[in-house]
């Protein structure tokens, strides 16, 4: 390590002792840290914020406080509880780790890496940021945080996502024996609030003395990204069907976006508009002016809203009462489709 790298750690931590967030996921000075709480918050931050996260995570903990209270829920109780925090396999690796944590390793999470890594929904970054906040095990933990502060403290010119073997080795040229938990801790808090993405407040920067993208004057270029490619755009309908003031629900396939989640009825979603040919059942099907447009990491979607009334039966889904439509954990999408139609009908 050169002589310039030797101070990051005691600068970081000393730096993050006087101000690290106040989190309730994090243990306190002197606290051992909860395993469940560092995992669940680990889980729930990815791709989203702090400020969605909060009183998730609050709400959550307090329905099921540990392992077993969690290994114990009724999946679609836990798929309704996490509607909003991103994709829903992630919800559904929570429930299968807790219930393998509660069967296999009696109610207690493992402190390794390699065994955390064979457990559902623990891949690299999982494992090891639980491995180091929750057991104190010098791990090499980079998020999209630390993964920003690095590129910029070694100047790495390889683009993303190519340069994450780089900035992963670079990260644990650094990554002390002692603290680690802390100090990867430190790395996120410093990328949140002084390593930002634009204008980087590096007169405030604890290691600044040590970033090379300082150093040529270019923080802001660093991490590199390859120019973004235009996500496809699909299309679909989503079906408003009401009988006796309740709407039509379906459950949608345990595999594929918005797996196993109850969802407004759609058809498929394809190139080109596809009309009312997949509706859920003959009626006077109305199409609404506007329109719900959702975007997801790999394609944006435009939907058109169809909506009826009818009397008889259909063969699929469960009829929802529209007044409690909120406790039905819709995923984002269809809630906006369901805000649309409600505003439409007054």
């Amino acid at each position: 390590m050169d002589a310039k790298r030797r101070d990051v750690a005691p600068l970081l931590l000393d730096w993050y002792d006087r101000h690290r967030r106040d989190l309730p996921w994090r243990a306190r000075a002197g606290e051992t840290p909860d395993p469940y709480r560092v995992w669940l918050s680990e889980v729930m931050l990815q791709q989203t914020t702090v400020a969605t996260v909060r009183p998730r995570f609050a709400a959550w903990t307090r329905r099921w406080p540990t392992f077993a209270d969690l290994a114990a829920a009724g999946d679609e109780d836990v798929m309704a509880a996490w509607a909003g925090l991103g994709y829903y396999a992630r919800a559904r690796n929570l429930l299968a780790a807790a219930r393998t944590i509660a069967r296999d390793h009696g109610g207690r999470l493992p402190d390794s890496e390699a065994a955390l890594r064979a457990l559902p929904g623990f891949g690299d970054y999982t494992a090891a940021a639980v491995a180091a906040i929750a057991f104190g095990r010098r791990a090499v933990v980079v998020d999209a945080n630390v993964e920003r502060v690095v590129a910029r403290l070694f100047a790495i010119r390889e683009p993303l996502p190519s340069a994450r073997r780089a900035i992963r080795a670079a990260a644990g040229t650094i990554t002390p024996d002692t603290r680690a938990g802390d100090f990867a801790q430190g790395m996120m808090d410093l990328g949140s609030a002084i390593c930002t993405p634009r204008k980087p407040r590096c007169l405030l920067c604890p290691i600044a003395t040590a970033c090379d993208a300082l150093a040529a004057g270019a923080p802001e270029a660093f991490p590199v990204r390859k120019p973004k490619a235009a996500r496809p755009h699909r299309h679909g309908t989503i079906f408003w069907l009401e009988r006796d003031g309740a709407v039509l629900l379906v459950r949608r396939p345990d595999t594929g976006l918005l797996g196993g989640m109850r969802a407004l009825p759609t058809g498929a979603w394809s190139d080109a508009p596809p009309g009312l040919a997949d509706a859920p059942a003959d009626a006077a099907w109305q199409v609404l002016d506007e329109r719900v447009h959702h975007g997801f990491t790999h394609f944006t979607l435009d939907l058109a809203l169809a909506v009826a009334r009818t009397h008889h039966a259909v063969n699929t889904g469960e009829w929802w009462p529209i007044a409690r439509l909120d406790e039905a954990g819709l995923p984002t999408l269809f809630a906006k489709a369901a805000g649309i139609v409600r505003r439409a009908e007054r």
